[in-house]
């Protein structure tokens, strides 16, 4: 099993969760988790006990894409974190998030959430200008690839069902 660690600007610990590491290859790490309790999220709602995540990390991106599958099967939605690229040692992955995220719903329509957040964090840690393109390249990217459906190296991303996730995994 795989400790992941998604941290705050200053290195604190905002969350931590366990995932099994299912693919490495390049910059990318695949991972799948199985939540283990109903967790109430303000902009998901309620996440069931057996929801099935995918998790696709790249060594070398601003951001990470989250794959939700229902206990039944069902797809869910996606979910991805605007975040410094992570670090991944000894069976920990860490990175930072940086507040903004994306919610992308089964039809692939897309909302950007907690703009507000970012932007408080952006003031309380001093975020450079550099950091700042970095997001919103970041952002950019994440809208263009849903759009287009197209992630390069990646064919399964897209997968509606957990099999065909499985299978390419």
């Amino acid at each position: 099993m795989i400790t992941v660690n998604s941290r705050r600007f200053d290195g604190t610990i905002r969350k931590s969760w366990q995932g099994e590491l299912i693919e490495q290859r390049d910059s990318l790490r695949v991972l799948v988790g199985e939540f283990d309790a109903d967790i109430g999220h303000r902009d998901l709602g309620l996440i069931k006990k057996g929801t099935v995540s995918y998790e696709y990390f790249w060594l070398d991106r601003w951001y990470n894409i989250f794959r939700f599958y229902e206990p039944s099967g069902e797809f869910r939605n996606f979910y991805c974190n605007v975040s410094m690229p992570p670090k991944f040692e000894n069976g920990i992955l860490d990175y930072v998030d940086l507040d903004i995220d994306i919610l992308v719903r089964p039809d692939l329509s897309c909302t950007i959430l907690d703009r507000e957040d970012y932007e408080r964090s952006a003031r309380e840690f001093t975020y450079p200008p550099e950091l700042e393109a970095k997001v919103e390249d970041a952002v950019k990217e994440l809208l263009e690839l849903f759009e287009t459906r197209d992630m390069p190296g990646v064919p399964e991303l897209f997968a509606t069902s957990r099999t065909a996730s499985r299978e390419s995994g």
